[in-house]
Order: structure tokens, then sequence, then C-alpha cells
């Protein structure tokens, strides 16, 4: 197979293009995008505000005085030059000591900024003036092998340039593997061995584990224009949860359904201990409902028989298959889903996640089951299935069938596979209601297909609409 960079793959699908090897040519560009990255990092953290003003002052000295013959402006850029060459090296002397602890709650969320605090203790016997406090993120440069073969969605549509020197795909990579936006703050004057307490800001970008590993204490030289960075270890984990959209009360399908175990059936996992009434045992009833007691009395084996009642169960279906690891359209699903789930508190009926990852799995919540913070740790961990085929979860939904009262199918295409999978699930007499999300910009116009007669049960939102498509959603009203 030929190169991705210019050698005949112009055009192909980012599916394609993805698989393709690592190449000198790609090493090339990765180093120089690696060390510029580097660089510019280095500088952007490390020169005040004040610095940056000095350096553009200088520069500007530097082309009005270009010819030393004619004005005295080269005098200026000497000294200037001087002072930015010099501070840096001063503060390489800085002793500075600190010790930090961070103070950060379980749980964060995609899109509201998270509150937390800093204590950070000095370690000298000297007064810290100008200190500044912010996160030392882990590195967000991809690594030669995720540079060389992870394409930008839509990347085979850029111009030639675009696509050979894969700039676009160096910051699209980086911008997916940032988890967060540090938001720098600035710490009040600590005394010597003194301690102060500084709140900290940050802006979840991406959902699931967070490990925050250190904190760097922003020093600044004596005139402000350079600082140097004291790297302490602080080492924290907390979860961040999806992004959650406001849904109004939800119209789901289907209505009240037998369930074995009745309503103690929803306030514990598995059977009740309570029961209604004593029986003989008959052949088939499971060693855990007999009654021992009333066997040691009657010489005969007694077993408990329990209430049996009907309520409402929904299933909430969240489609993980697609071969972008990093698709929008992925994460817009599962904010869907998250947003779906969070309306059970609202409903008196139970909500069972059914979703495939590593493996196939439920988690059920409401009427006393499970908990809603747990699901959401569930879907904050759901990640891209791509060594599963669909079938999977058609038959993981397909064992849980016979005890929903209607199902929640959010999708990702609205192909044949899927289409078959709802049909089996209306032959069942479950009631469907389908949310197709698709790729922001995306005008192919999809049929009901099988949903045909149902279309208020079908609903295709865009990823980049989906707040609206689940406003007006929320409007329709089930049959």
């Amino acid at each position: 197979m030929t190169d991705a960079i210019g050698n005949g793959d112009e055009g192909l699908p980012p599916a394609v293009v993805g698989r393709h090897r690592v190449t000198v040519f790609k090493r090339y560009l990765w180093l120089h995008y690696h060390i510029f990255s580097g660089v510019t990092l280095w500088f952007g953290r490390r020169i005040t505000s004040i610095g940056w003003f000095v350096l553009i002052s200088g520069f500007a000295l530097g082309v009005i005085g270009i010819d030393i013959r004619v004005n005295v402006a080269y005098q200026g850029v000497m000294f200037l030059a001087f002072v930015i060459v010099g501070t840096p090296v001063l503060t390489r002397f800085s002793r500075s000591k600190f010790a930090v602890e961070r103070r950060v709650p379980r749980f964060g969320s995609v899109g509201n900024e998270l509150a937390y605090s800093v204590v950070v203790k000095n370690l000298k016997d000297s007064f810290q003036r100008g200190v500044s406090v912010l996160e030392d993120l882990p590195d967000p440069r991809p690594s030669i092998e995720e540079f060389s073969t992870t394409p930008e969605p839509d990347e085979h549509k850029r111009n030639w340039w675009d696509r050979r020197y894969l700039f676009y795909r160096w910051k699209w990579l980086i911008e997916q593997r940032l988890r967060a936006a540090p938001i720098e703050s600035e710490c009040p004057d600590l005394e010597p061995n003194g301690s102060v307490e500084v709140k900290m800001k940050l802006m979840p970008l991406r959902r699931g584990p967070m490990v925050l590993e250190r904190i760097s204490i922003g020093c600044p030289d004596p005139i402000g224009l350079f600082r140097s960075l004291v790297k302490v270890d602080c080492h924290r984990k907390l979860l961040i949860l999806p992004r959650r959209y406001p849904v109004g009360p939800l119209p789901l399908p289907g209505g009240q359904k037998y369930q074995q175990g009745g309503v103690a059936l929803a306030s514990q996992v598995g059977e009740s201990e309570e029961f209604v009434s004593l029986r003989d045992y008959r052949s088939g009833d499971p060693l855990k409902k007999i009654h021992w007691p009333s066997w040691a009395r009657t010489g005969r084996p007694i077993v408990k028989e329990f209430v049996d009642e009907f309520f409402v169960r929904h299933g909430l279906v969240l489609d993980t298959f697609t071969e972008n690891p990093f698709s929008e359209t992925f994460e817009e699903a599962v904010s869907v889903a998250a947003s779906f789930a969070c309306t059970i508190e609202e409903q008196d009926s139970l909500l069972d996640l059914l979703v495939v990852g590593p493996q196939a799995f439920s988690y059920t919540v409401g009427r006393g089951v499970g908990s809603l913070d747990k699901m959401m740790e569930v879907l904050a961990g759901v990640q891209a299935c791509r060594d599963k085929p669909f079938s999977s979860l058609e038959n993981l939904v397909v064992s849980h069938g016979s005890e929903l009262s209607g199902c929640v199918c959010v999708l990702l295409d609205w192909n044949d596979e899927r289409q078959r999978f709802v049909r089996c699930l209306q032959q069942m007499l479950v009631p469907v209601k389908v949310v197709l999300i698709i790729p922001a910009g995306d005008e192919v116009k999809r049929e009901p297909g099988v949903m045909n007669g149902r279309e208020e049960d079908f609903h295709v939102i865009a990823a980049d609409e989906v707040e609206e498509g689940l406003r007006t959603l929320s409007q329709t009203r089930a049959r």
C-alpha cells in the first residue's frame, strides 16, 4: 500500500488512510512539529505579559534601528537584548521550594468549570511574592505511531499541501488528547514557612478518568519579565462525566409490564426476601426460595411465594460501534444517553443501560435500584467498539427484551444491520424510540425505514445541534 501523503491515497476515506504505516517523511514531520510545540509551550508558560511587551518592543526597535548610521535605536535594542537574555539566567538560580496539597472533588463534567482549591506552603525562610499557580497537565503531543496512523476527520477533503504536511492532523490530535484547559491562578504573598489556600479552576474538555500529576509554581524574576517554574508532584485522580443537556419530561415508549418479583424487585438487586404466602415445593423452584423453618416444622419442603406486579422498565441502548475513536458524533451520542439517564429520577420506572465495550453489560437504575452516579461513571468510561460486531449489542438487548416496557436506541448509523435490530425488537412487541446522531454538516436525508408509520419515534439529530434536537424531542408526544 502506498504512503498516505501525496503518493496515491488522495481521496481515500479516513478508515483506509488510518491503516498506513510509519514512514521516514512522517517521522521528519513529527519530529519538527514535536520540537516546535515543545518550544512554544516552554516560552508561553515562562514569559510574562510584560516580558512579551518587551520582546515586541525590542523587535520593533530592531526594525527601526537596522541602519546604525542613521539613528541610535540600536542602543535600545542592545539594552533590551541584555535584559531579555539576563533575566532568564537569574531565574535559574532561584532556590524556591514549595509543598502542595490539592483538594479536588471526585467528579467533574465536560463543559462545566471545575472549581477546587490548592494549599501552597513555602518551604524557605524568605518571602515569596508575585507567585502564580497552574496545573501541569500531561503532554498532549501524540506519539509517532498515533500521528502516522490516525487521520483527521475528512482529511481526504483537504488540499494537496495540507494532506502532505499533515499540520492540521497534528493540531487536531493535540485537541483530542488535551483533556482539560487549565486556568492560571494568582497566589497571595507567602510568608517564610507560611501557607495559603489558592482557588483553582479547570475546564474539562474530555470525559473519562483524568489524572492530575503535578502543580507548577511560577516564580517571577525581580523585574517581572520571566519566571521559573517549580514543579511539585501532587497526584490526584478524578472522573470527568459526559456533557449533559437539559431534557424535559420525555415521552418514552411503552407502558407497564409484568415483572417477576413485583415492586420489591425495584428496591434491590435480585428478588425480595419479603413474601405474601407459603406453598409446597414444586419441581424447578430455586433453593433460595425454600422456607427452612416451615420445612423443619412440617417435614416437607415449603417455599416462599413472592408478589408479582406490573411497572415500567425501559432500556437505554447506546451504539458504540464506530471506526473513529475520536468521533465527535460518538461523543455526542454518549452525551445524549447521559441526558436521558438523568431523567430517570423524575420517572417512577427502571432504566437499563445496555452497551457493549470490552464486554457486553447492562446496568439498572431507578426505584431504589443502583445509583445514577454509577451509571454516569459507566458512560464516562465508554469507548468506541471496533473489535466486535454489532450483533453482540443486538444479542444483549434481545436477551433483556422480555423484561422491557420500551426501548430508547441511541444509534450512530441507520444501515440495514441497525434497522434489522430495530425490527427484531418490534417483532418482540417492544415499543422503540430511535435517536439517530449524525455528523455535523451531514445533509443526507435518512428515511424512517422500519420506523415507517412511527415517525414520531424516529429522530435524527446533527452532532452540532444536539441541545436543540433534544428540546424538540422532549416536546413530542408518544402515542
